[in-house]
């Protein structure tokens, strides 16, 4: 039941002064009927509220899909910005949970967010309003709100569990070829439209062609991606980066990782594959199981491929990702990148008479002339080029370190300002949190003395905010000694001159030397309207920040 208030006199004459944000907020774990079942329903409602009220809605924040725990809320951040902008003075829920379900985030934004920036803060349903004497009842609604999300966490959990065991598809959207059962929405029927175009995949791979062959026909021949065809069917509302770089023709662009996961998938030999992530309450993905942790149950729906085709997929993809022949590691890996696209530069060997070792950008490999340029460098050429460059800042060093030495602290101080004055706004937010948690506490204890709180909830309480501070405290700690160290190398350019020097009669290169000198290495390239193709290398040394670039001739 809604607990509507009835503003006269003063609040009255106040409701024009008001300039009204309604934040709306449903994910899947809520277990919410009737007329707040929805976003729309939940706007409606409050809008139809603030306009009794006789107050300005300026905005409309919405996120839907999220958790109550995660504070990370698109809408809800956008939200904060207005208010610190100064756009928005009160904010209206349906309730607190909507909010948020973090007892300690939750109380930060009523208890300290909002009234440092003049905002009123209404919770209609739970009758909650900052201008009022009422909120005595917020911190224990808070709490009771994160122990429900738990407790809904572990129900949803073995729910998924337990369906993954009976071979039940729970995923939002069914998988690429395949439909929802629409008297069954944990069954998947096969979909007559984009089922051709996944058998046509896996037939080019039993012919032996990788993804990104497959990748290239299906370019070729304009076939939209699976982004593009949840998206026309209403299932999704997300574009991807080529569609977004290029509306018209970007829906024909495949990834190759997209058609690398099709190849994979049991799901095409009629079986249900679960629980492939590790998740934890507050925290959520924390990261991928391996194929043989899956819960996998056979047989489920039609197969688009029979299950022999789909083992002869999965050896020729795993013969695909051999490594070099001479079994070693590049000497360069892990340094090189694409000026460009940011990508690294991969090695391989040329098919011509004579044979050479080039990089080239992984990008260029992977999606064609499209998508970036080459940029191929010779090994032999890289190496001597990396090889001169360290001799010669040896020799300069030997020659006059003083200067070199001098030059670097400005450099190094002008490269690192930024980063510096980053880590201080970080480490005094978080300093200004640990206040904001030693006032909490005060307030707790004069609550529970008062008589307002008991002792057990006083405890409960106490121990999440002290674990919070103890956190924040030995963050600050790390941050503090980081940025100490940043402002004393930056400082201390003798260290480079010191390290640099004996490397000037250096006559081969090895890992060691390239990871203890060399930050990155980056590969530009121009080409001309004649076509001529410029290269140039920016070699960038570990404790020198400055660029040295070097041109190489197309």
């Amino acid at each position: 039941m809604m607990n509507g208030y009835e503003y006269t006199g003063m609040d009255a004459i106040l409701a024009g002064s008001f300039r009204v944000a309604i934040y709306c907020r449903l994910s899947k774990d809520d277990d919410l009927d009737g007329e707040s079942a929805s976003i729309a329903n939940q706007r409606d409602m409050l809008e139809k509220y603030c306009e009794k009220q006789g107050w300005e809605v300026v905005a409309v924040y919405q996120d839907d899909g999220y958790t109550g725990l995660n504070m990370e809320r698109p809408d809800l951040k956008r939200m904060l910005k207005a208010i610190e902008r100064r756009q928005i003075n009160l904010v209206i829920t349906k309730d607190l949970s909507r909010l948020g379900r973090n007892y300690l985030q939750t109380g930060t934004l009523i208890e300290d967010f909002f009234p440092r920036h003049g905002v009123r803060y209404i919770a209609m349903n739970d009758g909650i309003d900052t201008m009022r004497d009422n909120n005595d009842i917020a911190p224990f609604k808070n709490i009771l709100n994160e122990m429900y999300s738990k407790d809904i966490s572990k129900k949803v959990h073995s729910s998924y569990l337990l369906k993954a065991q009976q071979g039940q598809f729970t995923g939002c959207v069914a998988p690429f070829g395949y439909r929802k059962d629409p008297e069954d929405k944990n069954h998947l029927l096969v979909d007559e439209e984009t089922a051709p175009i996944v058998r046509q995949i896996f037939l080019w791979a039993l012919e032996g062609h990788g993804p990104n062959f497959i990748r290239r026909r299906l370019e070729e021949q304009k076939v939209p991606c699976p982004t593009w065809w949840n998206r026309e069917r209403g299932f999704r509302n997300v574009r991807t980066k080529w569609e977004k770089k290029d509306p018209e023709n970007g829906r024909y662009m495949w990834d190759f990782s997209v058609i690398k996961d099709i190849l994979m998938s049991p799901v095409y030999t009629g079986a249900i594959a679960s629980q492939k992530k590790d998740y934890r309450f507050k925290i959520g993905t924390i990261g991928e199981k391996k194929p043989q942790d899956w819960i996998v149950v056979e047989e489920r729906h039609e197969p688009l491929i029979d299950s022999k085709s789909f083992a002869i997929v999965q050896d020729k993809l795993k013969s695909r990702q051999r490594p070099r022949q001479d079994g070693e590691t590049s000497l360069f890996a892990g340094l090189i990148k694409c000026g460009e696209c940011g990508k690294s530069l991969t090695i391989r060997t040329t098919h011509a008479k004579h044979p050479q070792q080039i990089y080239a950008c992984k990008t260029y490999g992977a999606f064609g002339k499209n998508h970036c340029t080459q940029h191929r460098v010779e090994y032999d050429t890289l190496y001597h080029l990396v090889l001169n460059k360290i001799r010669d800042c040896a020799k300069a060093a030997l020659t006059d370190g003083e200067a070199i030495a001098g030059k670097l602290t400005n450099t190094c101080e002008a490269e690192q300002k930024g980063q510096r004055e980053a880590l201080e706004r970080s480490l005094t937010k978080d300093e200004e949190r640990i206040e904001v948690l030693e006032k909490m506490v005060l307030r707790l204890y004069e609550d529970m003395v008062a008589g307002r709180i008991s002792e057990a909830n006083f405890n409960l309480m106490l121990d999440k905010t002290q674990k919070e501070q103890a956190e924040l405290k030995e963050r600050v700690e790390q941050g503090r000694k980081k940025l100490a160290d940043e402002m004393r190398l930056a400082m201390d350019a003798k260290q480079w001159v010191d390290a640099i020097q004996e490397y000037a009669d250096i006559t081969e290169l090895d890992a060691a030397t390239l990871n203890r000198l060399i930050k990155e290495i980056v590969v530009h390239e121009h080409i001309n309207s004649d076509k001529t193709r410029h290269i140039s290398i920016e070699i960038h040394f570990n404790l020198k920040p400055i660029p040295e670039v070097e041109q190489v001739k197309g």
